[in-house]
């Protein structure tokens, strides 16, 4: 196939220039990558060697103007290795993550480049530049210092090894857990093994075991889906069955012989460090968080060990809570402990004698094509956002629905998809990407997509979200909109691509708006009968909502903290990761019947890629924000209140990385954050 005739390459002509999907077969990405990255290098040789001394727009803007090919084939790519993969593409990936890797190092680690970057540097103050090209000319010079462009050749050379060789351990990390949670399978076919787990989530185990062709009309499938192990983990009685599925959990990743990610790890944190150590730095984590609002692990650490003795002492209180219950409704034959498999169990009961309310209660209102519309609504009060659903577009599943987005005036803003339910081949958690960013440059508008993980319903029914699906949908949701109401100028800037400490903050400020009772009572409504959600139920919702919160801040924090020790060890590549981590919650003084969120062998964030190394304290530094940031619509007494969203929308949506993060924030809500805001909302501390 000669380039011109690759689907991949050619003229897309679609609705929006959605990628055409169907049109594309594994076979075409390899050349593809060639003949894009080939393009990609001659652009790069055409700054490097014009004869015109270096300028702003000759340099960098060129720069940004390069590689538009590459972009357009690498978002298709890894966006379907992600969603919906297959041998084919796997085989494909693991051949082309070192060689993009190698491509990228050849660029970072171009001098002839790096000195025409440098050049324009050294005089940018005299270049009367305007505040965004500023910005993008200084992330350009850090992104090359950081990648080593300062470096003798030798250091480069190994610098490049290094990068292409990380590469594909990541790929090789994340097609093991794929492959690990692929593979497992729990059956349940007597109602012994059914007993105590309400209809929806049958339903849902049912339509797991069709899925993989178990026609036995009494077979029923729990995976090792989030979506559908913390159903079966909450509601059934069957302790053995909880403590086998939650074994296999925790176990993803090294289960099986063949996909054992431990080795993996080892040799991954072994080339971070010295990668780090080569580029000067003391560890990798002091390199990872250099250019981050933290600025180092000590002062994220500082901001984990100020919640972290809060979250053991509530955490002990719920454990004592839930012992007392199973002493008193099971005498005689209660557990001596409560351990990680039996938590959900009977934190589920402590909250429906506590608060009258249970999971079962909830989940029939809360219908996924209502949340959605939900969430859109939210979009529209608050940002001026409609969304019209297109029926005649491109899909690669058959559960992809797009929607045209468009502003206030009726103007085109993106286009937003979404991919909502579980698959054997596709990638655990959720997560926002795009298959084009916005850029003003390039006239471009953002195509982003939403996935997530839900577990498909039965033909005909509505799918149905538990809470956590349902804040998950809504998080998503954010990084969305902060992709599709980028306004920024160059590519480098736009969009979700501003510091990894507060790319997390537009996601988790949206979260908020899910539970406001005006949005339950329009939106919540029973799935069989229509009803909106009582405000009965709404009520005993907000109250139950820093139920089991100690719980749930320990197993995140531990996994953050781990994260950072590991990655400010000095001998990384001789470690046992199951050892290094029961030393460090050893240390921690870990409370009893709690595991890790996410334990090293399957910690995609920390080893399909490096976006999160180091850094998976994100979450909690960006929820200081976001706490802080919708205290001041709660105070306005508006959750909707006209001039907060349009300083949200236009201090924080639309400026990606344009101006520095603590700048956005403080436009924002006119001062610094306040750490109590986030103690209040996780329920870590009274109000004064």
């Amino acid at each position: 196939m000669t380039p011109q005739n690759n689907p991949l390459l050619s003229p897309w002509n679609t609705p929006f220039g959605i990628p055409p999907f169907e049109s594309f077969k594994p076979s075409d990405f390899e050349p593809a990558f060639e003949q894009a990255m080939a393009e990609h290098l001659a652009e790069i040789d055409a700054i490097v060697q014009q004869s015109a001394a270096p300028d702003f727009d000759n340099t960098v803007v060129a720069l940004e103007r390069s590689g538009q090919a590459l972009q357009r084939v690498s978002a298709v790519f890894f966006n379907l290795s992600a969603s919906n993969t297959s041998e084919a593409l796997q085989a494909v990936e693991r051949v082309m993550a070192p060689q993009l890797a190698a491509h990228e190092s050849r660029i970072r680690l171009n001098t002839a480049l790096f000195a025409r970057i440098d050049a324009v540097h050294v005089q940018s103050a005299q270049l009367g530049l305007d505040a965004e090209s500023q910005r993008v000319l200084e992330r350009y010079h850090l992104d090359f210092v950081l990648a080593g462009a300062r470096l003798n050749e030798a250091q480069r050379a190994r610098l490049a090894e290094i990068s292409q060789e990380l590469a594909g351990l990541y790929t090789r990390f994340s097609q093991n857990v794929l492959a690990d949670e692929g593979e497992f399978s729990q059956v349940l076919r007597t109602e012994d093994e059914l007993q105590g787990l309400p209809d929806f989530v049958r339903t849902a185990a049912r339509q797991a075991a069709l899925a993989r062709g178990l026609n036995d009309p009494q077979a029923h499938v729990i995976t090792l889906s989030r979506s559908s192990l913390m159903p079966f983990m909450t509601f059934s009685p069957c302790r053995p069955l909880r403590e086998q599925l939650w074994r296999a959990w925790c176990l993803r990743g090294e289960r099986l012989a063949a996909h054992d990610n431990r080795p993996l790890i080892r040799h991954i944190m072994g080339l971070r460090h010295e990668q780090a150590r080569l580029l000067g730095y003391r560890s990798s984590a002091h390199k990872a968080l250099a250019d981050t609002m933290a600025g180092s692990p000590e002062a994220a650490r500082q901001l984990l060990t100020t919640v972290w003795g809060p979250a053991k002492d509530r955490a002990r209180q719920e454990y004592a809570d839930m012992l007392a219950l199973a002493r008193e409704e099971q005498p005689g034959q209660a557990p001596e402990t409560i351990e990680p498999w039996d938590w959900h169990f009977w934190a589920e009961r402590v909250r429906a004698r506590r608060y009258a309310i249970e999971e079962a209660q909830i989940k029939p209102y809360l219908q996924l094509h209502k949340l959605t519309e939900a969430m859109f609504h939210v979009a529209g009060r608050l940002f001026g956002l409609q969304f019209r659903p297109l029926h005649d577009h491109p899909r690669y599943t058959k559960a992809l629905q797009a929607y045209e987005v468009l502003d206030e005036l009726g103007q085109h803003v993106g286009v937003f998809v979404s991919d909502n339910f579980a698959r054997q081949n596709k990638r655990s958690g959720a997560w926002m990407s795009t298959f084009r960013d916005q850029a003003g440059l390039l006239n471009a508008r953002p195509i982003v997509i939403n996935n997530n993980n839900f577990v498909a319903p039965a033909a005909g029914a509505p799918a149905l979200l538990s809470l956590d699906d349902a804040r998950t949908l809504f998080h998503e949701f954010g990084h969305g909109l902060h992709g599709l109401l980028s306004q920024c100028h160059y590519p480098r800037l736009a969009g979700t691509a501003v510091l990894r400490d507060f790319v997390e903050f537009p996601s988790q400020i949206l979260e908020n708006w899910l539970l406001q009772p005006a949005v339950l009572r329009q939106f919540a409504l029973h799935h069989a009968t229509g009803e909106p959600m009582p405000d009965a139920l709404i009520d005993k919702i907000l109250q139950a909502k820093t139920f089991n919160q100690g719980f749930a801040t320990v197993e995140y924090l531990a996994s953050a903290l781990v994260d950072l020790a590991l990655h400010e060890h000095e001998d990384p590549a001789s470690l046992d990761p199951t050892a290094f981590e029961q030393e460090v919650l050893a240390a921690l003084d870990m409370p009893a019947g709690i595991g890790m969120r996410h334990r090293l062998p399957h910690f995609l964030h920390l080893f399909a890629g490096d976006g999160y190394a180091s850094a998976y304290y994100v979450y909690l530094w960006a929820e200081v924000l976001e706490a802080d940031g919708f205290e001041a619509f709660v105070h306005s007494g508006d959750i909707f209140e006209p001039t907060l969203a349009r300083k949200l929308k236009g201090h924080i949506f639309t400026r990606g990385n344009a101006v520095p993060p603590m700048q956005a924030y403080e436009a924002f809500r006119g001062r610094p954050p306040l750490v109590d805001a986030l103690l209040r909302q996780r329920g870590l501390q009274q109000d004064a």
